[in-house]
């Protein structure tokens, strides 16, 4: 009977060390994920520490090349070389050749102009082109009109974009110059009527965008500007657009712009597209700038691997606080359970003595 009042808390004790074997680096690794739950640069690198080798490394720059996407496989080879991942030599080399090709140069120009000319890109020139137009007021007075046209028209019009041309002339004429949101908003509002018009944008950027919208610009006024806008008269239009616009109530708008350009300069163009196929709002906004500024030209290759992963913990909140707490309890049981066997060897320690003692005083009573 004593003998088994010392074996159940050693049993104990045993199957909690065995337990927390596997329970204790599962909590210490939730502990710290939910210390980085606020810092997606720390998430993705966890992330990556897990999920990034050489085999995948290799089978995405593969399948970038298959889809001819030179962007996301150059994209995939930096990543794999800030991290120390190997890469074969002839895949780099593919990788290269791919980027410099002849055949994307051939259909550069005409995609550019269109994208300048449209504003309506299928691609990245035709981007490019529909951006430097944004820059010089053109594409953005050409989508005040066409789409102010549609409106008067009766016809099917986006006021999302009508929306954005909007802002975006406001900051070509220096409204947010003084706030130091200029170049970066300009490009962020090029990058977010081109999603919009290509179908990258999530329904709830779109939705968001537009409540946004609807706060901001008088869009009685601004129809009737655009319907009387002309390309020959830019400063009239930029004028009269720019009035449109409550610069006080703009300023979250603007910053979330701002945050989409940072993205486009950190980490490329297509890398600001596909983010915003991820980005439900300026929360998510803020976070994948925060990504680019950190890693650059990877961030699209990590957007690729991780979807939304690479905004917030794939892992929800309270999953984690369970793996902590079902750590606390193993240790807990462990020291419970071996400070209970301790107990009882102790006390059956202090027993043996005394029936000793007691023994030997009946020996020498008789």
């Amino acid at each position: 009977m004593h003998g088994l009042r010392i074996a159940l808390p050693i049993g104990a004790a045993l199957a909690c060390a065995l337990a927390a074997l596997a329970v204790v680096p599962r909590g210490l690794e939730a502990d710290a994920l939910l210390r980085a739950q606020d810092d997606p640069v720390r998430v993705v690198d966890y992330a990556l520490d897990r999920a990034f080798n050489a085999e995948v490394a290799h089978r995405e720059i593969e399948a970038a090349l298959k889809a001819k996407d030179a962007d996301l496989a150059q994209s995939f080879l930096d990543l794999a070389r800030d991290r120390g991942v190997p890469v074969e030599a002839a895949l780099a080399a593919r990788v290269a050749e791919a980027s410099s090709t002849a055949a994307a140069a051939s259909r550069a120009a005409s995609n550019f102009a269109y994208g300048l000319i449209v504003g309506e890109p299928d691609d990245l020139v035709g981007l490019a082109g529909s951006t430097l137009g944004d820059l010089f007021v053109f594409g953005d007075i050409r989508d005040a009109i066409r789409e102010g046209t549609r409106m008067a028209k009766g016809e099917p019009a986006d006021e999302l974009v009508l929306g954005l041309a909007g802002i975006g002339l406001a900051i070509t004429a220096g409204t947010y110059v003084s706030l130091g949101a200029g170049a970066p908003a300009r490009v962020g509002v090029s990058v977010l009527k081109a999603a919009r018009k290509t179908g990258r944008m999530t329904v709830e950027m779109g939705q968001y965008l537009g409540r946004t919208l609807r706060e901001v610009v008088d869009w009685t006024a601004l129809r009737r500007a655009a319907g009387n806008a002309k390309i020959t008269e830019p400063a009239a239009t930029v004028r009269a657009v720019r009035e449109t616009v409550n610069v006080a109530k703009s300023r979250a708008l603007v910053q979330m712009v701002g945050d989409v350009g940072r993205v486009q300069s950190r980490a490329g163009t297509q890398a600001a597209l596909d983010g915003l196929r991820l980005a439900q709002g300026p929360r998510d906004v803020a976070r994948m700038a925060r990504l680019a500024d950190a890693k650059g030209t990877r961030t699209r290759a990590i957007l690729k691997m991780f979807g939304r992963g690479a905004l917030f913990l794939a892992a929800s909140a309270f999953n984690l606080v369970w793996w902590i707490l079902a750590a606390l309890l193993t240790l807990l049981g462990f020291v419970t359970s071996l400070k209970r066997a301790t107990e009882c060897a102790t006390e059956r320690y202090c027993e043996r003595r005394r029936a000793r003692r007691a023994h030997q005083a009946a020996l020498k009573a008789q």
